[in-house]
This record gives structure tokens, C-alpha cells and sequence, in this order.
């Protein structure tokens, strides 16, 4: 059974700036509060010529290239993300295209900010069934577009952005080790968007009722988020055979710093063991985690042979943590070599079932 690696990654964010100062000229706060709450500078907003689609295309590119693939060589493509570009067709299919991945097939996950966990561990799944080679799991968003500017309780926090990883079937043991997924529909109305949807469709009432932004309980997000944080790293690590002191990492959604300051209580732990880059992005959703491991990557801090967690939660309520052990782009030998053989025992074991087919066939002809 093969293995599914993490190879490669990337990430994208707009260049546009909106600092906490600027956010005291549009609504009622003020740089302190903002960071007493939340821990937030800055966030990234989107161009109106950028997209969910713009932007996910970015850091797909760039993981490509960490990962030393071509677009042709891609089984799969997974976009998590809560603002697609449209109710249908998926936004996955629109990159797919830009990308020129001809063989790939393409969906959207809807998971919130759980999103990007989900997608991960559902590409390594196929991978380790041996049912695909490759696949690339995008997080996506410009929660800008969806964003009420007049409520100050929820317009400091969201930002727009994307992360990529490229997942790829290895015999060699490591990459992603365990996942766990999980959900409580009951607090589906603690964070959402109410309208645009079959229950709700636009309509000029919804939209001056800003039904078309987000909506969201913050007291009892933080609570429920506090508490499936540490749960769901203690149950993933478990799953993977590690303790929590084998982790070198713990990668969180970057959705508050109150809330992994809680985790990181909760699992006895010191902040530093955790990656957190919520300061100059706020909460991406699913771009936030891969954003995170890019940059801790990038300066060095993530190395081969780390394991890591990555935990998040969100919309619906969703929640859930993947373990991995980080091992980077595969040789490329390996790379070619490894599709070629599964090429052949896939047509090995076609073989087999034809002729198994053929014989029943004769049997039963016979018999009648």
C-alpha cells in the first residue's frame, strides 16, 4: 500500500493592505481592541480583478513547481472553499482548466474552514487505495466579498487568500500518517451565510437585510473552538502512534490567537511549538493552514523529517487534524518510476478480472 506525501506547496495572497488603522476610518474600533481580541494587524484583500479561482490558481502553480509535476501528471483536484466563484460549476474545474490538467477530475469541498483538512485527507485516502498517483488540495477564498463592513465584530477578522499541497503516492513510509473529520450540525446557525442558497435565493429584500454576509455568534464559536482544538490533535496523534511531545509542530487555523493560546494550554504545550502568521493575513479560512506551512517551510522552521499537526474548525460545525511526517519534494526517479509500476499492475490485475469474467461466462453459458 502506497503512501501519500506531501511534495509540494504553495501559496498566494493579494497585495492590497488593510490595516487596523484603516478599518478604524470605515467602523467603530480601534487598533487596540482589535488586537486584544483577535492578535490581528493586517489582513489581505482581494482586487476586483482577483478571484477565488485567480488566487487558487496561483498557489497551485507554485506547488507544482516545488513538487516538480506537470499539470497533465494530476489525477485529482480538490478546492476547499467557503466563497467559490460560483454555485456551479465548481471553482476546482475552473483551475483545472487554467491549469491544463486534462486528466484531471475536479470538485468542490464545502467544509468551511475545516476545508482544507478535509480535502487533504480524502486525496491521501485515494492515493493510499491505490486508486490515484496525484493529487493537488487547494484552500481558496476572498471572504472580503462576503464580508459585512458595518459589523465590527466580525469585518476585523477575515481575509482573503490561497495555499496549495500537491499529494503524491510514495513507498517510501512517512507523509500524511492519520486524519480524523468531524461535525455537529446542531451549531449550523452559530456561523453562516443565510442567503444565496436554495432556502434563501437573492432577492432585494436578502439583500438589504445582509443576508448575503456573514453572520456569526462569536461567544460560541470560541467556545466550541477552544475545546475541539486540543481534543482533535490528541486524537489524531493518537491515530498516528505519537504523542503529543513527538510533535514538532502544531499548525492551527489562524482564526483567533485567543483560541490556539487556549489550545496550546490545553495541550500543555508552549505557544512556540505552534506556527502562527494570523497577524498579517487574519482568518483565510481554507487558505489559512497551507499559508502557515508555506512561510514556516519557506523560512526553514518546518524541516524534513518533522511531524506535524494541522488542526482547524469552522462552519457547519465542522472540525478535524491531519498528522504527517513532513519529507518535501520525492527524487525524481521515484516520481517516474512509481506511476509506471502501478501502471503495470493495474493493467496486470485488469487482465485478471477480464479473463475471470470470460471464464464465468463459459461456465455458466454451459451450465444453462
Amino acid at each position: 500500500m502506497p503512501y501519500a506525501h506531501i511534495t509540494g506547496w504553495g501559496c498566494a495572497a493579494p497585495e492590497k493592505i488593510l490595516t487596523n488603522a484603516d478599518l478604524e476610518q470605515i467602523v467603530d474600533t480601534t487598533n487596540e481592541w482589535i488586537l486584544e481580541r483577535t492578535g490581528i494587524h493586517e489582513r489581505r484583500i482581494a482586487r476586483e480583478d482577483e478571484s477565488t479561482a485567480s488566487l487558487g490558481l496561483k498557489a497551485a502553480w507554485r506547488a507544482l513547481e516545488m513538487a516538480n509535476i506537470k499539470p497533465g501528471e494530476i489525477d485529482l483536484i480538490i478546492c476547499a472553499t467557503s466563497t467559490p466563484e460560483y454555485i456551479f460549476p465548481a471553482t476546482a474545474c475552473i483551475i483545472q482548466d487554467k491549469l491544463g490538467a486534462s486528466r484531471a477530475g475536479a470538485f468542490d469541498l464545502s467544509a468551511a474552514c475545516s476545508g482544507f483538512i478535509y480535502g487533504l485527507n480524502m486525496g491521501s485516502q485515494a492515493i493510499r487505495s491505490e486508486a490515484l498517483q496525484t493529487v493537488l488540495v487547494i484552500g481558496a477564498e476572498t471572504l472580503s466579498r462576503v464580508t459585512n463592513w458595518q459589523d465590527r465584530n466580525t469585518c476585523v477578522l477575515f481575509g482573503d487568500g490561497a495555499g496549495a499541497f500537491v499529494l503524491q503516492a510514495s513507498d517510501q513510509p512517512g507523509g500524511v500518517l492519520s486524519a480524523v473529520m468531524r461535525s455537529d450540525g446542531s451549531g449550523a446557525g452559530l456561523l453562516s451565510v443565510p442567503a444565496g442558497g436554495s432556502k434563501h435565493p437573492a432577492t432585494v429584500e436578502t439583500v438589504k437585510a445582509g443576508m448575503h454576509t456573514i453572520r456569526m455568534d462569536g461567544r460560541e464559536v470560541f467556545r466550541f473552538a477552544t475545546r475541539v482544538m486540543a481534543q482533535a490533535t490528541r486524537e489524531v496523534a493518537e491515530a498516528a502512534g505519537l504523542t503529543i511531545q513527538d510533535l514538532q509542530w502544531i499548525v492551527p487555523h489562524q482564526a483567533n490567537f485567543r483560541i490556539i493560546d487556549a489550545a496550546a494550554r490545553g495541550l500543555k504545550l508552549p505557544i512556540e511549538r505552534f506556527i502562527i502568521n494570523l497577524e498579517k493575513y487574519g482568518n483565510t479560512s481554507t487558505a489559512s493552514i497551507p499559508l502557515a506551512v508555506c512561510e514556516a517551510a519557506a523560512d526553514g522552521r518546518i524541516k524534513v523529517g518533522d511531524r506535524i499537526v494541522l488542526v482547524g474548525f469552522g462552519a457547519g460545525l465542522t472540525w478535524g487534524a491531519l498528522a504527517a511526517e513532513w519529507t518535501g519534494p520525492l527524487p525524481d526517479g521515484h516520481q517516474r518510476i512509481r506511476p509506471a509500476i502501478s501502471r503495470f499492475w493495474a493493467r496486470i490485475r485488469s487482465f485478471f478480472q477480464r479473463f475471470g469474467r470470460f471464464i464465468e461466462g463459459l461456465i455458466w453459458g454451459h451450465k444453462a
